[in-house]
């Protein structure tokens, strides 16, 4: 299975172990997952240090240490925020049915590379930059995953070298706890709300994701990418135009173009303090 190049590609950026043509957590991972799955957490505060025994188990608790104040926020958001009778559900019925499609994470990923399109190549994987490509997701493996996010068990170390956004929710927590805010809270009940969606009934869709790319270089049978000269230089009138700066895109009649100047990453800081891009 590590011989494939997608899969070479990410692995690194995945919390799984490869070994001998198979994906597996760590035996240590397993049992707590299982631990998690019998419904053994009860509070937010147990829920952080099994999510600290699952990062130990993946050597990530010393090498990709957690922001200060993610456990006050996993245990503000779960034994305070939530009602009893929400944190009676979320810990006796969602967490263990999300733990255990945690547990499965190595499965869903194997079958998801045996079955990619080989043609189209739609395997997960990194593209570098200027790669165009596409990926094809089950949505129960995106569900797995946003799992791993949950449980902040993704390596982290080398993603800025790759320019890869956050996606563990040590951060997102950590800023409940911090700074408290209606809005931040909003967005965790948002994912809270997901997680309780697909835990009681497991989506069997796909999702897609397709990057289109302009060249940088200009060549006979392709439109490259403009530079600023271009643009600085040109002398062609723009079109009749309307600019609103409130209202949604869903009202306007048509032609409407919404504008996004929020980030440099795609979901820009959701993960952090920010909610444009939620």
């Amino acid at each position: 299975m590590e011989e494939r190049e997608e899969l070479k590609s990410i692995l690194g950026y995945l919390p799984v172990v490869a070994r001998s043509w198979s994906l597996f957590w760590p035996s240590q991972a397993v049992e707590t997952l299982k631990d998690l799955g019998r419904g053994r957490v009860n509070s937010g505060e147990v829920l952080f240090t099994a999510i600290s025994d699952l990062r130990r188990s993946l050597s990530a608790s010393t090498s990709d240490p957690l922001t200060p104040g993610a456990a006050d926020g996993y245990a503000l958001f779960f034994d305070e925020i939530m009602s009893r009778e929400e944190s009676g559900k979320w810990f006796g019925e969602v967490l263990p049915a999300l733990a255990n499609l945690v547990l499965r994470l190595p499965s869903l990923l194997q079958v998801h590379y045996q079955n990619a399109d080989a043609r189209l190549n739609t395997a997960l994987r990194l593209l570098d930059s200027q790669q165009p490509g596409l990926v094809l997701l089950s949505q129960e493996l995106i569900s797995a995953l946003l799992g791993c996010s949950l449980f902040c068990l993704f390596p982290v170390t080398d993603r800025s070298a790759k320019h890869l956004p956050t996606i563990n929710f040590d951060h997102l927590f950590a800023a409940l706890y911090d700074s408290y805010n209606q809005k931040q809270e909003s967005k965790i009940w948002c994912i809270i709300h997901y997680f309780e969606k697909i835990t009681s009934r497991i989506p069997m869709g796909f999702v897609s994701f397709e990057r289109k790319v302009l060249p940088l270089e200009p060549t006979p049978l392709r439109i490259s990418y403009p530079k600023a000269e271009f643009w600085s230089n040109s002398v062609i009138p723009l079109c009749r135009f309307e600019v609103h700066r409130s209202g949604f895109i869903e009202d306007q009649s048509s032609g409407a173009l919404e504008v996004d100047f929020a980030n440099k990453y795609i979901g820009g800081g959701a993960l952090h303090r920010g909610c444009v891009q939620v």
